[in-house]
């Protein structure tokens, strides 16, 4: 294929784990093998673990280009009974006993194109050699196109024709849905809300030549990076080092803000009233920061109560600063409720004051026509 092969809208991480989820449990549909189009970093490999974690079945996870052609085929030998050579198939191919699974064939299109072969013949035919693999079996690959700025060999169209395919993008919501699951740093969060065209940089990083770019993958390493002990200058060029120098440049500049503008722990520590209200942010980058390290801060009833006062006070900022200080804090209600369910602190939620006032100016709003 030349140029871009994608003739399919693209679908969201979330969308296309949705899709594989409901694929698996249909038994016609599990043995058409489903292909993985998007750039690295996406989690294109994070969704499949997570269906097989869902169905509670194995997963088989061959990163093709590790591996060498006689890996998949396996091993020919002389049978002296039969007079004739055969292949003694591999041990990681799933075997009889384990009547359903998925089989994820990563990195296809940037493997060997020997090694392809065989992995063809398991999607195409479901065997190679002499193995077959169980009808309960699921095959799942993914790989990048071309036009990803990775190395990538053609698909012919004779396998295309065998597979459905998902072009899987990047989606910012779903992104931080993720970061905040999995306890990413707050000012990741918060930077990416502002500024979600700097969740993957890809297309530009392609365009000027360069090597390093964002990447969500990218992004969880500097949330590591934040949370690590490392002192600031090794941080700066640890940051440097995983998604560029433009990007760490305004990365760094715009954490200067929300660190100056969102003291969590001063926050919470604080009064209701003026001494909160004086400590509350004022500017865009510091409110998310507020909000998302607020959120990071709930992992017990007293921070939970004391998040929720300060997100009531949230419309005491001043006006003219032209933050959107209601879309803010529905959001951070939100979150918070999130992480309290998650956490089993929905019961300090429900029996705040502050969160009951919320549910109120809500219904009076929308009452009024401003909800």
């Amino acid at each position: 294929m030349h140029g871009n092969p994608m003739n399919i809208p693209p679908v969201s991480i979330a969308a296309a784990k949705a899709a594989l989820v409901e694929q698996f449990a249909d038994a016609v549909l599990r043995r058409r093998a489903t292909m993985l189009w998007g750039t690295r970093g996406v989690g294109k490999s994070s969704i499949v673990r997570q269906v097989a974690e869902h169905f509670g079945v194995p997963l088989v996870d061959l990163r093709l280009t590790t591996i060498e052609p006689v890996d998949i085929r396996g091993a020919i030998y002389a049978d002296d009974r039969l007079a004739k050579t055969v292949w003694f198939p591999p041990e990681f191919l799933p075997s009889a006993d384990e009547p359903a699974g998925i089989l994820f064939l990563d990195e296809i299109t940037a493997a060997d194109q020997r090694l392809q072969i065989s992995a063809y013949s398991l999607i195409l035919d479901r065997r190679v050699g002499n193995y077959r693999l169980p009808d309960g079996w699921q095959v799942i690959a993914a790989g990048n196109a071309s036009f990803h700025g990775a190395v990538s060999h053609d698909m012919g169209t004779a396998l295309a024709d065998r597979m459905f395919h998902f072009n899987v993008q990047t989606a910012i919501e779903a992104f931080l849905d993720h970061a905040l699951a999995n306890g990413f740093a707050p000012e990741i969060m918060a930077y990416l809300k502002v500024r979600p065209d700097k969740l993957d940089d890809t297309q530009a990083q392609l365009a000027n030549d360069h090597l390093v770019g964002a990447s969500p993958r990218g992004w969880e390493d500097i949330s590591n990076v934040l949370r690590s002990g490392l002192s600031d200058a090794a941080k700066r060029v640890f940051v440097q080092g995983r998604i560029g120098a433009a990007n760490a440049a305004e990365f760094f500049g715009v954490l200067r803000e929300i660190q100056a503008g969102a003291d969590v722990v001063r926050l919470l520590a604080a009064k209701p009233g003026k001494d909160t209200a004086a400590l509350l942010p004022g500017t865009l980058d510091g409110l998310y920061g507020l909000i998302y390290g607020l959120v990071a801060a709930c992992t017990h009833e007293d921070n939970v109560t004391r998040a929720l006062e300060i997100i009531e006070q949230l419309p005491d900022l001043p006006r003219g600063q032209g933050l959107p200080v209601r879309e803010a804090q529905t959001l951070a209600m939100e979150l918070l409720m999130q992480k309290a369910l998650e956490g089993g602190l929905e019961g300090a939620i429900l029996q705040s004051p502050a969160y009951r006032r919320y549910l109120e100016t809500r219904e009076q709003d929308t009452a009024g026509g401003r909800g």
